[in-house]
């Protein structure tokens, strides 16, 4: 089991492409996040094929549905042996609460998306959230731990108030990370290793940084370097 911050996302179309990546990576130094396009061109064999290289998976398919088919699915994915699976909060207290039960507590970690964060106030207006999307995500969150969930997917810019509110329990995986000094590509509003941990972050999705890397575990190993032994402000590590 690792004891690393750091989720690399595997943002690929086929099997052969994340296959050909993983084996440049060490187990003991990340976990694996497989997403919807990679889970559609791949399957479930792949979840067993990159376990059996030693490798926790988080299974990011953010399921939302009628309680009982999430249920399922959750229950379906906690099967497989996935370290970490997640649900939409959007689905409401009773689809919640239906995944808890179908993934009994300290089994596989049951987290879930509060707001895209692709997702602007004009957004929310659109679908008659008059709020402003820090509320949103501050009251799905709210939700998620009251139904007994382990923690939220959130920005590295919401970890920090989420931290202080939820306390050190609660899991906050944040995606939007770069390294200091990496390009930012089309990413606007970023967040490095470090700060994202010291505003609360319990783990770090990066993909391309890793991914596209000339020499990707080289660069594993300089975020592990970077994120290692750093505390929350708000508390101590976890």
């Amino acid at each position: 089991m690792s004891d690393s911050r750091i989720i690399v996302a595997l943002d690929f179309s086929s099997e052969r492409q994340a296959l050909d990546l993983v084996v440049m990576l060490d187990p003991a130094l990340c976990r694996v996040k497989v997403g919807k396009e990679l889970f559609t061109a791949a399957g479930p064999q792949l979840i067993a094929k990159l376990m059996a290289l030693g490798f926790e998976v988080f299974l990011d398919l953010k399921f939302h549905d009628i309680p009982s088919t999430v249920a399922n699915a959750c229950k379906v994915a906690a099967g497989m042996g996935v370290w970490m699976m997640n649900v939409h909060a959007l689905g409401g207290r009773r689809m919640l609460s239906a995944a808890r039960e179908a993934v009994p507590a300290g089994s596989a970690k049951l987290i879930a998306v509060t707001l895209l964060t692709s997702m602007e106030r004009s957004d929310l207006s659109d679908i008659g959230l008059e709020q402003d999307p820090k509320e949103v995500v501050a009251r799905l969150a709210w939700l998620a731990r009251d139904c007994g969930l382990d923690g939220v997917v959130c920005s590295a810019l919401e970890a920090q108030s989420l931290r202080k509110t939820m306390g050190a329990g609660f899991c906050l995986v944040t995606p939007g990370i770069r390294p200091a000094n990496a390009a930012l590509n089309e990413q606007k509003r970023v967040t490095t290793p470090r700060e994202a941990i010291e505003n609360g972050a319990d783990y770090l999705v990066i993909g391309r940084p890793i991914t596209q890397a000339e020499d990707p575990i080289s660069m594993l190993r300089r975020l592990n370097d970077e994120t290692r032994g750093i505390g929350h402000k708000t508390g101590t590590r976890k």
